[in-house]
């Protein structure tokens, strides 16, 4: 059998971390494998338990879910996927959460299948992000990209995109599964899983989120 997915619970709110173990140790492939109050505790409970998606506040003591994040990330041997969950929807939150390398960005007033969704897309290597913010985030990397911050690295591919790789990836910009993409472009799922694979490795990406926010960030789609 196959290991269930692992998750770390990070929020400074016991009553909203019982509720979310709650929701995902309800589902068969999903076990909640730890929980932290604070960034700083994030980092420990990570590095003990590597667990393989991190669901992370922002508001908290000692250490903010953002730089929570960015040291996560910047750990190589830390392979979890984080998802920012977080009550308020804020362009500066997401934006800094998107640009410390969450994998996701999810409202507390989603519903439990959200959250679920979201768990299995991350561990998928999909990414996730809220509906009501992904026009946010194609707005602002396609209109705005000056305003991104100075210390965003350029990509610079060894590779260009072939036209079918580009088609894929301006659907992926769209925030559309492996299928709805195979159905707009006519193609098997399985054909859209190489592209997208093509796709992350030409970027350097860890995932289909940042995929998109570095080829919209660089011009690349």
């Amino acid at each position: 059998m196959t290991a269930p997915i692992g998750v770390l619970l990070v929020d400074d709110h016991a009553l909203l971390r019982a509720g979310f173990r709650t929701i995902l140790d309800s589902q068969p492939d999903i076990a909640v494998v730890g929980e932290a109050s604070t960034g700083v505790e994030a980092l420990a409970a990570a590095s003990e338990l590597r667990p393989d998606v991190i669901c992370m506040d922002v508001q908290m003591p000692d250490m903010d879910g953002i730089e929570a994040t960015r040291r996560l990330v910047a750990d190589p041997e830390m392979q979890a996927a984080i998802a920012i969950i977080t009550t308020f929807d804020r362009d500066d939150y997401l934006f800094s959460a998107l640009d410390a390398g969450a994998s996701g960005f999810l409202l507390k007033n989603a519903g439990p299948e959200d959250l679920v969704a979201a768990v299995r897309a991350l561990a998928a290597g999909d990414g996730m992000l809220a509906p009501e913010v992904t026009r946010r985030v194609l707005t602002r990397f396609t209109t705005a990209q000056s305003e991104a911050p100075a210390t965003a690295q350029p990509v610079e591919l060894a590779e260009p995109f072939t036209e079918r790789e580009t088609e894929v990836l301006l659907l992926m910009a769209e925030a559309l599964s492996n299928a709805e993409i195979g159905a707009r472009l006519y193609i098997g799922e399985a054909t859209v899983k190489t592209h997208v694979s093509r796709i992350l490795q030409k970027l350097g990406a860890r995932d289909r989120v940042q995929a998109v926010v570095l080829a919209l960030r660089n011009g690349l789609a």
